[in-house]
């Protein structure tokens, strides 16, 4: 009979043998479920797994109440519990007798006399300190200072004294030089003055003369127009609801499934086990714990310091400097702010500038209000205006009287067909009998024969005939 393995009893194409990594190796109890084809095929979101039809196993609770009592409750005795008494530690008794401390090297070690030795350093002298230390280093004693004479200044003392006349700082180029004023430089450019003329001036043009006054004729003023509204209702159809129309039909039918609401008018039960069985036990308010108040000391604070108590204060005499005392830069002669430039130099007196010369305009400028008529304002006539004619054809959609014909393809032509179930997808496939797994990992079935039945039939009929 032709053995069938889990890939082939497949129908849906989902099912496979969990495959051995290798042939080589021995078939064991791990198996290894990576592949190429699991490594390189991508998975698509839109191919799902059909839903399974099978109804769902929902716990159905009983309306009745629920009693609290359970095995443990009820077959529960308690026993009176009693502490486990405690092992009492016996009292130390220390062994009588002495300890021998004799070790090794106390028995093969064996003694020798020595002397102590004499040391190499004297022995340290007691200082005394209740006399003055009077002693003179070698220093001061080898020293002694020469009689050095001061050498004489080879520079005269001269004693600056300054003058108290007023300082003569006159130059050579002051007492050469006598000022004999500024003279002007004359100019050679000819003065920009206007020649007046001594004869009267002709103001008479080609224009004054030639120049025929004639009548004006009034101002042209337009009337302004009155507003006419249109005798004519407004037209407030556009093409799209011209256009449109909407075309006859029934509403799609939904394929879904209605909601059914799963409501109970029995009231609801909000006791509960806690709330039966709590029992309030009564609380006692924390105790607050009072600080102690802080007291002040009334025996007054000791500042005295080891510093203070063993510091002896010695007078020294201070130290003298040899450097010079600076003397002082200020005078009290008053400051002299003159200066040659202020007594030398005295300001000129300068020539007024001259203005500048401007042209008188030679046109006037209008006083009067500008006339802003034209030609075009004064002559347009405005006419009525006429709107061109459309002779496009009317763009009206083609109506039936006859019902939408809302079938489909799909609609007609669907059969619906019964879901089967995978037979892979049992652990043991019905209509199929195990038989044994190869190097690969495959799963191979073999199907139900007649004498299989038979054999499977003839224990249970000679258990019902017992």
């Amino acid at each position: 009979m032709k053995r069938l393995c889990v890939c082939e009893i497949c129908s849906c194409g989902r099912h496979r043998c969990t495959h051995q990594p290798t042939a080589l190796y021995r078939k064991g109890s791990e198996r290894c479920v990576v592949s190429e084809y699991v490594e390189k095929f991508p998975a698509y979101e839109s191919c799902r797994p059909p839903k399974s039809l099978k109804p769902k196993y929902e716990h159905k609770s009983e309306r009745s109440r629920m009693e609290g009592t359970t095995t443990f409750k009820s077959d529960f005795i308690p026993y009176e519990v009693s502490r486990r008494p405690g092992k009492q530690q016996a009292d130390y008794q220390p062994n009588p007798g002495e300890i021998d401390l004799g070790t090794t090297y106390k028995q093969d070690f064996n003694t020798y006399q020595l002397q102590p030795v004499a040391p190499l350093r004297p022995k340290e002298r007691a200082r005394v300190t209740n006399g003055k230390l009077d002693t003179v280093p070698t220093y001061t004693e080898d020293f002694r200072p020469w009689e050095i004479s001061k050498r004489e200044l080879a520079k005269p003392d001269v004693a600056y004294h300054p003058p108290s006349g007023k300082f003569g700082n006159t130059t050579t180029f002051q007492d050469d030089f006598v000022p004999r004023g500024t003279v002007p430089r004359e100019t050679f450019k000819p003065p920009n003055v206007v020649k007046v003329s001594g004869a009267p001036f002709e103001g008479v043009t080609s224009n004054q003369l030639s120049y025929v006054p004639h009548p004006v004729e009034a101002r042209f003023v337009k009337a302004p127009e009155e507003y006419k509204p249109s005798d004519q209702p407004f037209l407030d159809l556009t093409t799209h609801r011209r256009d449109f129309q909407g075309l006859p039909g029934q509403m799609p039918k939904s394929c879904k499934p209605e909601r059914v609401k799963m409501s109970s008018e029995a009231p609801f039960q909000s006791s509960t086990e806690f709330r039966e069985r709590f029992q309030q036990w009564p609380v006692s308010l924390p105790q607050l714990h009072k600080s102690v108040e802080y007291v002040s000391p009334t025996a007054d604070m000791d500042l005295s310091t080891t510093t203070r108590t063993t510091y002896v204060k010695h007078e020294v005499q201070p130290f003298i400097s040899s450097k010079p005392f600076p003397r002082p830069t200020r005078s009290s002669a008053p400051f002299q702010a003159n200066t040659t430039m202020k007594e030398d130099f005295k300001p000129w007196v300068s020539a007024r500038r001259l203005d500048v010369i401007r042209k008188p305009e030679e046109m006037r400028r209008a006083s009067g209000k500008m006339e802003d008529l034209t030609t075009f304002k004064a002559h347009f006539i405005q006419h009525p205006l006429q709107p061109n004619v459309s002779y496009k054809p009317l763009a009206a959609p083609m109506r039936a009287d006859a019902p939408l014909e809302e079938s489909t393809m799909y609609r007609t032509e669907f059969t619906p067909k019964k879901i089967s179930v995978c037979p892979a997808s049992f652990e043991s496939p019905p209509g199929f009998l195990f038989e044994d797994i190869d190097e690969r990992g495959h799963k191979f079935f073999r199907r139900v024969s007649d004498q299989d039945k038979i054999q499977v039939q003839a224990p249970n009929a000679v258990a019902v005939m017992s």
